[in-house]
């Protein structure tokens, strides 16, 4: 049977190891029982990989912004000269060059894009970035969402039917889950024929609030379902669509983290439904 004393400094390592307070000099290993030496050294091990662990974090934390920093100037002059350099050929140049110039600016802003998305993945993935959720109504989160796809969805002619003056609940980021449902939305639109209609639903359940974005467009076959969530996956389908394939794989990530999830409903030809499923509680 242990005594007492063991028991009493067994405990006082694990409470110093639990409160980030453990210090292997703080305990004599000539005083210590065999038990007691082998409790220090796999606490010494623990403290050791979580130090290392958050190093490793405040590692890429700097590496994440040192890139997104550092790209930022160079892809903002490219744009800057591309575009001064289609405005100068606007009287004079022919159309060919015209064409390249439009078409530089258009890959810039893609590269720019995927810098931005990666970006976000990375501090996402590494915890670097905190999703809070709180209890507020989904109509500000629909509203900022529709306005951010508004434009997109005009120059196709679809219409966006969303009731927006719903009172449900959820518990929620808005920053953060404003990004998800906004990529959500954006594919919608995007995949989605001319002059047709995106619908977004809300139905409130015991435990969730259900966001549902339905579309009219070329439709998911089932076996690819569960591809579509996977890094810089994309269909056979709709690879002469502009995208990287990030979009999705942000969005469930950011959902997940609020403790919701993210349903699928689909049929090629049939149109697409993504259900959002947000805690209606924190």
């Amino acid at each position: 049977m242990f005594g007492n004393r063991t028991l009493e400094r067994l405990d006082q390592m694990l409470d110093d190891a639990l409160n980030g307070e453990f210090h292997e000099s703080s305990y004599d290993e000539s005083r210590l029982s065999r038990l007691e030496s082998k409790w220090k050294q796999y606490l010494s091990t623990s403290c050791l990989l979580k130090e290392n662990l958050e190093k490793e974090k405040e590692s890429i934390k700097s590496l994440v912004s040192d890139i997104s920093h550092q790209t930022k100037t160079p892809m903002t002059n490219i744009k800057m000269y591309a575009q001064l350099l289609d405005e100068s050929l606007e009287n004079g140049g022919g159309e060919s060059e015209r064409r390249l110039i439009r078409e530089i600016i258009r890959q810039t802003e893609r590269l720019d894009f995927l810098i931005q998305s990666l970006t976000k993945m990375s501090r996402l993935e590494t915890n670097v970035v905190e999703v809070k959720p709180i209890v507020q109504d989904v109509s500000s989160l629909l509203s900022e969402v529709v306005r951010g796809v508004q434009s997109k969805a005009q120059q196709k002619k679809i219409s966006i039917c969303c009731d927006t003056e719903n009172i449900s609940k959820a518990s929620y980021d808005l920053k953060w889950t404003k990004e998800a449902l906004g990529n959500i939305l954006d594919n919608a639109v995007k995949y989605s024929p001319i002059g047709s209609k995106v619908s977004i639903e809300v139905t409130e359940y015991e435990l969730y609030t259900d966001i549902c974005v339905k579309d009219c467009g070329i439709g998911i076959a089932e076996e690819e379902i569960p591809k579509i969530f996977g890094r810089f996956y994309r269909s056979e389908e709709v690879q002469q669509e502009d995208g990287v394939g990030i979009g999705l794989f942000l969005a469930r990530e950011i959902v997940k983290k609020q403790d919701g999830y993210i349903k699928v409903v689909s049929k090629p030809g049939e149109g697409t439904e993504f259900h959002v499923f947000l805690r209606r509680i924190s």
